[in-house]
């Protein structure tokens, strides 16, 4: 390569890559070796896939680019590196021809920080809608509440010691799901919020959800033991986490797997604050993804991708998150969902 190209490409601020016709790397600039962690020595005659673990835009559409000599953008595209790291880019692709030869001249832009601004300006607007649909259903679902837990106390009184069990979980429920249905009708400022282990909340759900859990979905645990407990309402983040790992299971449809994990994240920035530490929570399932369509407005009330679905679970879990200063993400695609949950530690915790 003329030494005039690889200067200009190395002084870029932007990752470049420049492919042969067999989609192989010709050269990178030291951005692209920090962008992807990844060596020259490493990139250099491998080919696409065997830099990039997942991109969005298929490897066709660059062979194309030879046949076409058109080129082509993709703006906020997905790239997954070798160790897994998720990247939102502007990806640029050009033919050029250098020497009589063509190559293809990859431009990558990083904009993960100005997609985060306005996502969480666009969550801010999502919450407030959430918010007034919530208090609205608590109205809603504050007599049928009573008239159940009523009817378990009936039924407890009746059933033997071994059969109590179940109308005792009925009960506990329903008193939670009072709780929380009173605090929601209540000012946003009125919490109970106490030291709490997250784990011990995560082993409450899936002591809960394990009861209907079919045979053939797996539920694995990874969790982070040296994570200080939370000043958090229990019946709060318990009610968002359960909301989530049970989308979760319906999105499987009977089959496949369910991971949640927990881990230390430091110096984390939630809805324009700084937070030295903060607890990260994933729930990741293996099913088939959440529609592209939906992804803008996932959290909106009454958005649902099934059709016995109510639209209701994800947006009330992101107002209870919003309510402890927490956030909610996910990334989607077929085969791959990861909800993450965070938390800030505060001075209180």
């Amino acid at each position: 390569m003329p030494a005039i190209y690889k200067s200009l490409f190395d002084h870029m601020v932007s990752s470049i890559l420049l492919f042969d016709q067999q989609l192989c790397v010709c050269h990178n600039n030291p951005a692209a070796e920090q962008l992807l962690k990844l060596s020259t020595k490493r990139m250099k005659g491998s080919h696409l896939n065997a830099i990039l673990h997942h991109i969005s835009s298929s490897s066709q559409l660059f062979s194309q680019v030879f046949e076409t000599d058109q080129g082509f953008t993709d703006n906020l595209a997905t790239i997954i590196c070798l160790d897994l790291r998720s990247i939102t880019v502007d990806l640029s692709v050009s033919p050029i021809q250098i020497d009589q030869q063509h190559f293809l001249l990859v431009e990558i832009r990083q904009v993960d920080q100005q997609q985060r601004i306005s996502e969480e300006i666009q969550q801010l607007t999502q919450q407030q809608l959430a918010k007034d649909l919530v208090k609205g259903l608590a109205h809603e679902i504050k007599n049928p509440l009573g008239g159940l837990r009523g009817a378990a106390q009936l039924l407890h009184r009746q059933l033997d010691d071994e059969s109590k069990e179940y109308t005792q979980m009925i009960m506990e429920q329903a008193d939670r799901l009072n709780n929380l249905v009173e605090r929601l009708l209540g000012p946003n400022s009125f919490h109970q919020h106490q030291a709490t282990n997250i784990h011990e909340v995560l082993e409450k759900i899936i002591q809960l959800i394990s009861i209907e859990l079919p045979n053939s979905v797996r539920l694995e645990r990874d969790y982070d033991p040296s994570i200080p407990d939370i000043s958090i309402d229990e019946d709060q983040i318990q009610q968002a986490l359960l909301n989530i790992i049970q989308n979760a299971i319906q999105a499987l449809n009977g089959t496949g797997d369910i991971k949640v994990v927990t881990r230390v994240a430091n110096q984390v920035t939630i809805n324009g604050y700084r937070h030295r530490l903060a607890i990260e929570i994933k729930i990741i399932d293996n099913g088939p993804g959440i529609p592209a369509q939906l992804h803008n407005t996932l959290f909106y009330p009454m958005v649902t991708g099934r059709a016995q679905g109510t639209g209701l679970g994800l947006s009330i879990a992101q107002t209870l998150i919003g309510q402890h200063q927490g956030r909610i993400d996910f990334k989607s695609r077929a085969g791959f969902t990861e909800f993450t949950v965070l938390l800030p530690v505060t001075k209180e915790s």
